[in-house]
């Protein structure tokens, strides 16, 4: 890697302390573990005395919290028991579940059903949902079936009393939001308990706040997409400082199964009720909380090399959009992103 294939991101409000000496009497302590069928891990600069099993503790009630609410993977989930409830029913939310239930739907209608979070049934088909489905191409009359099921306009929200209403055979899949909500409710968590310089991560979706004990901040590498060997100077090295920032990064290289000569990745388009099938390969979102920066990098990513990069644009969003023709790699930022180049 060459000088000129590393840039640094530094945001416009990335703070500068007044003095070093109360963060020097600081250090950095590292804690994690498993979640959500990934890993978590949190940074934090914390003073001798700090009892580090009470905010593991902390950390691991909320993500157990997270998983009992929304995992599609834990028959006994609220999110599981919704999807199997029968049609016509209501069934009350937790603070959360509504929270991230409330947050996709806005996204859903915002993106034109780029994102939309009612599609189990249809991940389920292709194999990457929670059942034991072996990869592969669904049955044609299965999937016309599951789409006709599906649908975000389905999703009767009643947020006056926090419920949400099961018209029949819907299934919510909040796995592209989730994680990042769960980055953002450990952030709170750590903040309650007077942790103010932090880096938390879970599954590659991070928040950072404050500064490490040196006064520097939480330095991050975008996730490089595969073959970047092939074009090294087109997708540089890209490290933020994230300070009082989310980033999340959404791509094809992790679950994809193949078929006929062709890739299919996990990323499902709702409007078609198929894999995405252009040459985007990863999208990264650079926002203010966790779980925006999550859901709009699966939304931009099905809207594609074309879409994704003029809708972020014109909403003020920063994002990195890399694509694979099969020979070379081509970037695109945003002018929001592109603002924090240094």
């Amino acid at each position: 890697m060459t000088a000129a294939a590393r840039r640094v991101l530094i945001p416009r409000r990335t703070p500068i302390p007044a003095t070093l000496a109360a963060l020097r009497t600081l250090s950095v302590c590292q804690i994690g573990g498993e979640t959500m069928g990934t890993t978590w891990s949190a940074k934090m600069a914390l003073p001798r005395n700090a009892n580090v099993d009470a905010l593991r503790c902390g950390i691991e009630r909320v993500l157990a919290q997270v998983i009992a609410e929304m995992s599609p993977w834990e028959p006994a989930s609220d999110l599981s028991r919704f999807n199997a409830a029968p049609a016509g029913t209501w069934h009350p939310l937790a603070d959360g579940f509504f929270k991230v239930l409330s947050s996709a739907l806005s996204c859903a209608e915002r993106t034109g059903g780029a994102y939309d979070p009612t599609v189990g049934a249809i991940v389920d088909l292709w194999g990457f949902g929670p059942f034991h489905i072996a990869p592969g191409l669904p049955d044609g009359a299965a999937l016309d079936a599951a789409r006709t099921a599906s649908g975000w306009r389905s999703a009767m929200l009643d947020k006056e009393n926090r419920r949400v209403f099961q018209p029949g055979g819907l299934r919510l899949d909040l796995c592209a939001i989730a994680k990042g909500y769960a980055v953002d409710e450990v952030v709170s968590v750590l903040r309650v308990a007077g942790v103010s310089n932090l880096l938390v991560e879970i599954g590659g979706e991070l928040r950072g706040e404050g500064l490490k004990p040196d006064g520097s901040p939480w330095w991050v590498e975008f996730e490089r997409p595969r073959h970047t060997q092939a074009a090294d100077r087109t997708c540089p090295e890209t490290v933020l400082a994230l300070a009082g920032l989310s980033v999340a990064t959404s791509g094809d290289e992790q679950r994809y199964f193949e078929h006929g000569g062709r890739r299919y990745a996990h990323t499902v388009d709702p409007r078609t009720g198929f894999p995405t099938a252009h040459d985007l390969i990863s999208v990264t979102v650079v926002s203010d909380d966790c779980m925006t920066a999550d859901v709009l990098a699966t939304a931009l990513t099905v809207l594609g090399p074309e879409e994704g990069p003029a809708f972020a644009a014109a909403n003020g969003f920063a994002a990195r959009f890399v694509s694979f023709d099969g020979r070379a790699l081509t970037e695109r930022i945003t002018p929001a992103l592109a603002q924090m180049l240094y």
